[in-house]
């Protein structure tokens, strides 16, 4: 396994779904190269069991996933960040911290399948899509050339990575 070359903090407003799911993906397909974080502007300070039991039927099991708050990852003391992914349209509207490591950013907006109102069934479904929506993006970010590009084609292909549904 290669030596991690870069850090990655994927944001929502709760961190309590969306953001866990991406993180224990990244680190799941992303073969030993990259560090996954997950924060939210406003934690609930709880994983989704939905999030854990999708993630488990896939075969991801990730004993460190932790609601957690984004000022961790701000300030002196917090980690490098090259790169940071907003998944929902709030917090990509809100002021963020300053990240240490002047990261690349994107907006990868996605459903909160935490929100989505209805019977058992409704929600796995919703869980299931956003996992499934997840998993193409990040396998697109972990199979791009990212040394090899300039910031600017970087910045380019990251937007266009969070305009796929998963679809294609």
């Amino acid at each position: 396994m290669s030596e991690p070359s870069c850090s990655v903090l994927f944001l929502c407003s709760g961190n309590s779904a969306r953001s866990i799911m991406a993180e224990a993906l990244l680190r799941h397909l992303g073969g030993g190269r990259f560090v996954a974080f997950s924060a939210g502007s406003r934690p609930t300070w709880r994983v989704s069991h939905m999030a854990l039991e999708t993630l488990a039927r896939h075969g991801i099991v990730d004993e460190r996933l932790r609601s957690k708050s984004w000022g961790e990852f701000a300030g002196p003391g917090a980690p490098p960040l090259d790169f940071v992914f907003t998944l929902c349209d709030v917090t990509a509207g809100e002021t963020c911290p300053a990240w240490q490591g002047n990261p690349v950013t994107a907006n990868w907006s996605v459903a909160d399948p935490a929100s989505v109102d209805g019977g058992e069934l409704e929600r796995l479904m919703a869980f299931r899509e956003t996992f499934r929506i997840l998993e193409r993006r990040i396998m697109l970010f972990a199979n791009l050339p990212l040394r090899a590009l300039d910031r600017t084609s970087l910045q380019s292909q990251l937007h266009e990575i969070g305009q796929q549904t998963g679809r294609e």
